[in-house]
């Protein structure tokens, strides 16, 4: 009877033994391949050298995820020689199958992701002229976030499909049943969800505003950042966020600086006396525009745009090639030509004439008051 129990026992530590090597050896051979694998695909050099970075971004995006599916594969095959008891049989094929399907979710996420920094490398949102760089990734963004959320509820569904039995089923469908109430209560809730979800896809393909568009959004002038599914984030001059949902850009009025182009132009005023000549001005104004690498070189005006009963004022009309050098422009502009008048015509500058006026004024008034008193008898 001993001899009887001890061998069945012997036999079971060696089927044990036997399955757990067996798993040991799938789990190194596969993560083996995998690594000979991926360093193959590193070390391969193409004649172009242009797709080397194309070999790169596959490499750094699909190395992980496709580990651990090998990784699991390799565990799913070798779980066949390992002596599991019939009960715990299926519970493990099911966590192993719900690891499995997690991992190529991974996979399918970090693939959107691959595609997108692909179709992007050709789109560089640092150059001079980036407008269709910017639409390209705008709209490659928006439609990355819904293809990530149509991956994950297929891969939810595929999840859910591993498990057979009925009560789950029959408790999903008590709860779908149950969520008709909660539904009203989230009415309101999902309104504004769907307008910003509706509006993102109006933005992506109308194009409204596109990532790094200069824009002026509730008097704060800034830059766009990052576009979700739900709001805009604004990087403002200082540093701070503005953050705009969605909706606001399909219903409200705002101002867009690079809509169609980046470049842009400025006006700087000066407030002067009439006496200054304004040619002067105007060659000034041409020289230091010269002198200057922020102009752009398209339009160059200096203008008397309005008169008051003291001053005249003179626009000096300028372009540049983006918002930050044409603001930069215009800031040089005024200090040099500031400079230039309290050099050349100092008296030019506003000046009021009430003091003179009042001395003319007493001294006709004295005058009158002297003739009076030579008259005879008279004060």
């Amino acid at each position: 009877m001993l001899l009887t129990i001890y061998s069945v026992l012997s036999a079971h530590r060696r089927e044990w033994a036997l399955g757990v090597t067996l798993l040991c050896i799938a789990i190194l051979v596969s993560l083996f391949a995998h690594d000979i694998f991926f360093r193959l695909l590193a070390r391969f050099r193409p004649k172009h050298h242009v797709d080397r970075p194309l070999l790169s971004t596959v490499t750094q995006r699909l190395r992980r995820p496709a580990r651990w599916i090998v990784i699991l594969t390799a565990i799913a095959v070798a779980l066949h020689w390992i002596p599991i008891s019939p009960g715990y049989i299926g519970l493990s094929h099911k966590a192993l199958g719900i690891l499995w399907f997690v991992a190529l979710g991974w996979l399918m996420i970090s693939a959107v992701y691959m595609v997108e920094d692909l179709l992007l490398r050709r789109y560089d949102i640092s150059a001079s002229d980036n407008l269709r760089a910017r639409r390209v990734r705008t709209q490659m963004q928006f439609m990355r976030r819904i293809a990530i959320s149509l991956l994950l509820l297929v891969d939810a569904g595929l999840i859910l499909s591993i498990f057979h039995d009925s009560k789950i089923w029959h408790y999903g469908a008590g709860l779908l049943a149950s969520a008709g109430l909660a539904s009203l209560v989230l009415a309101t809730a999902a309104k504004s969800t769907a307008s910003n979800l509706l509006a993102g896809l109006q933005i992506a393909f109308t194009e409204p505003i596109r990532i790094d568009d200069v824009v002026v959004v509730q008097g704060q002038w800034g830059r766009v950042e990052e576009i979700t599914t739900s709001y805009v984030v604004v990087r403002i001059w200082d540093q701070r966020r503005l953050i705009v949902p969605l909706s606001y850009f399909i219903e409200n009025s705002f101002e867009n600086w690079t809509r169609n182009s980046s470049d842009l132009l400025g006006t700087a005023f000066l407030y002067v006396d009439y006496s200054i000549p304004v040619e002067a001005l105007r060659q000034e104004f041409t020289r230091i525009l010269e002198s200057s690498s922020l102009w752009d070189r398209r339009v160059n005006a200096l203008q008397v745009t309005s008169l008051s009963e003291h001053t005249m004022e003179i626009r000096c009309l300028l372009s540049a090639r983006n918002s930050s050098e044409q603001f930069d422009l215009r800031c040089i502009v005024r200090e040099k030509m500031i400079d230039f008048i309290q050099k050349n015509y100092p008296d030019a500058f506003p000046r009021t004439r009430f003091s003179a006026i009042a001395q003319q004024d007493n001294e006709e008034m004295l005058s009158l008051a002297g003739d009076r008193s030579a008259l005879p008898g008279g004060r």
